[in-house]
């Protein structure tokens, strides 16, 4: 039968996964801190991605017929929205990293992001089930940010706290399954 309720239940384990059950966890580079970045953004960044990947295909022609094999796997980019609140901490330290990495004025680099281990970073995307315990984590080995977005003010925004988003760069992710139970 084409459309069975019961069947459908039953392959929706837990009632399927939840999208607002996430955290991020971040480091962010010595020379990109003081500050309690990392522990605010926990709290502060409202949207993540769980990470997707591309395997590129090498096409090569054979007697007028394509056949294609398997290419290298490649990383997007990854964006995160966060809340901004008045202390700009996770803002600051954003755009300290990027500062540290090349400055605004004199297009350098700072003596303390001089090589990739110093300029960036790992960070964690934990996926939660409805009870509270972690169903997928998400590492993103080597990051560091690539695009900070502007922050839009107006007058007529009443009611409503500021967001941005992060772009980040990385070399590649690794994932976890974790207890279900």
């Amino acid at each position: 039968m084409a459309f069975n309720v019961s069947e459908f239940r039953s392959q929706m384990q837990f009632d399927g996964a939840r999208a607002n059950l996430f955290e991020v966890e971040m480091n962010f580079p010595s020379f990109a801190l003081p500050g309690n970045a990392a522990r605010k953004l926990r709290f502060l960044c409202k949207t993540a991605q769980i990470p997707g990947s591309t395997v590129g295909v090498v096409p090569v022609q054979y007697f007028g017929r394509e056949v294609k094999f398997v290419g290298n796997r490649t990383f997007a980019d990854w964006t995160v929205n966060v809340l901004n609140d008045e202390d700009f901490v996770v803002r600051n330290a954003l755009e300290r990293w990027m500062n540290g990495i090349n400055s605004h004025r004199f297009n350098t680099r700072q003596a303390s992001a001089a090589n990739p281990a110093s300029y960036s970073a790992d960070a964690v995307v934990r996926h939660y089930g409805k009870t509270g315990n972690v169903i997928k984590t998400y590492r993103f080995i080597g990051l560091f940010p690539n695009d900070l977005a502007p922050i839009d003010l107006d007058w007529g925004n009443n009611d409503s706290i500021e967001e941005y988003s992060v772009t980040f760069a990385y070399q590649w992710w690794e994932a976890a399954a974790e207890s279900v139970v």
